[in-house]
């Protein structure tokens, strides 16, 4: 019967494929110079895939995404935008309940591998930020998808690793902080 079971679900599985897009609310951490950076709201959009086998419930979906994200940058008085453009690549796992034949829910949760596509920002000429050239972070959140076709969700994307620095360049120490970029995305989907 296990037998039976296993070669009936490569026939089950499907694949769906589908374009992306929504906001992110960027809140970046700071630590070890005095400034700060209030939230701001950026977008991402692309191409997707899911992989379903419907018998157990579970399902990965990942995307090729193009991710912008802004931060208002407050150091010795002076404030600057400061804008994050990457490639963000998502993998979740996904496990989903049915409610009825047009909809279910699903929790999701993964790693995410950035790659940066912009370059470094001056704040002043007292302080630089870099961002890393590629970053780790993981997604944990919850999604609905309707008439097997209209995806969406909404999760928290937090930094595994420091995303980009702040150098501080007049000092003679040339002292360096740390920065993480962490964002509460909300986002659509269409699966063809």
């Amino acid at each position: 019967m296990l037998l039976a079971v296993a070669c009936a679900l490569p026939t089950q599985a499907q694949i769906k494929f589908g374009l992306t897009a929504g906001v992110n609310m960027t809140n970046v951490s700071l630590s070890d110079l005095p400034a700060s950076v209030k939230s701001r709201t950026g977008f991402f959009v692309g191409p997707m895939i899911k992989f379903t086998v419907p018998v157990i419930g579970l399902s990965i979906d990942a995307a090729a995404l193009y991710d912008q994200r802004e931060g208002k940058a407050e150091a010795n008085g002076i404030s600057e935008n400061i804008k994050s453009q990457s490639v963000q690549i998502p993998i979740n796992l996904r496990y989903g309940w049915g409610l009825g034949a047009s909809a279910d829910i699903f929790l999701f949760a993964g790693p995410q591998f950035g790659f940066n596509v912009g370059g470094k920002k001056v704040i002043d000429s007292a302080r630089e930020w870099t961002l890393r050239s590629s970053n780790l972070s993981a997604n944990v959140g919850i999604g609905a998808t309707l008439l097997g076709h209209l995806q969406a969700k909404f999760n928290y994307n937090f930094a595994l690793g420091k995303t980009g620095e702040i150098r501080s360049v007049s000092d003679a120490n040339r002292a360096v902080g740390k920065a993480k970029f962490n964002a509460w995305q909300l986002s659509l989907a269409y699966l063809f």
